[in-house]
């Protein structure tokens, strides 16, 4: 029997967003006292919820017209599934500190550490530990994150792509945009605000699924990330 680990951030009002998106609502728009005629009653029960939220709330992943005026026409409703069903493996950076930069070579020395290689069509997850250490802190949005050298490292391995815990895949201020900007470049993607990622370190290869919505000319999309390993 496979099993399924859950790779998702839970989504509910007030979470943490990244700065300027969207904040997060979500209210009762409907009650089951309300459908069948209840008058008065000492208890409701939802039975529709309304939310109000941005495309790149909680786990997601960015379609390639997020990473430049450029890529107008690549929304996430016309990015192949095959992007998003993969094979995958998670690398273990937990000893990077808050704002640190992960480096190519050390992409290369993890791999080389654990026996792992990466194939052409790979998800690659970087595990930091960064969601249990700060979720709900004030350092949450202070997260490691990937160098631009790194980033076009990772694309020129031909993976589908890359996968993080933090809120952006690089250091804001530092790298984040360009490593947006690469990947629109070479056409490869990223997840954000994985977690559970501590649960498939050192276990080699798995599959990994994280399909988005399918949102007209959307910029990206919340997903269900999973990793799945097959007996």
């Amino acid at each position: 029997m496979a099993e399924i680990i859950d790779l998702s951030q839970e989504i509910f009002s007030g979470m943490p967003v990244y700065k300027g998106l969207p904040e997060v609502s979500m209210q009762v728009h409907a009650t089951h006292e309300e459908w069948e005629g209840i008058p008065d009653a000492k208890t409701t029960t939802p039975s529709v919820y309304r939310l109000t939220l941005g495309e790149h709330t909680g786990t997601h992943v960015d379609a390639l017209n997020h990473m430049g005026r450029e890529h107008k026409e690549k929304s996430i409703d016309t990015m192949p599934l095959s992007m998003f069903y993969t094979e995958g493996i998670c690398l273990d950076f937990s000893h990077k500190g808050l704002k640190e930069l992960i480096e190519s070579h050390e992409i290369e020395e993890a791999c080389s550490k654990t026996g792992i290689e990466i194939k052409k069509g790979d998800t690659i997850l970087l595990y930091t530990d960064h969601y249990r250490k700060t979720y709900h802190s004030k350092n949450w949005g202070n997260g490691p994150g990937i160098t631009a050298d790194a980033t076009r490292w990772l694309g020129k391995q031909e993976i589908a792509a890359f996968g993080v815990e933090t809120m952006s895949p690089g250091v804001p201020g530092i790298s984040n945009k360009e490593v947006h900007r690469i990947c629109g470049e070479m056409g490869f993607t990223h997840y954000e605000n994985l977690i559970n990622l501590h649960l498939l370190v050192g276990r080699g290869r798995f599959r990994f699924i994280g399909l988005p919505l399918k949102i007209r000319r959307g910029t990206g999309s919340p997903v269900r990330a999973i990793a799945v390993f097959e007996e």
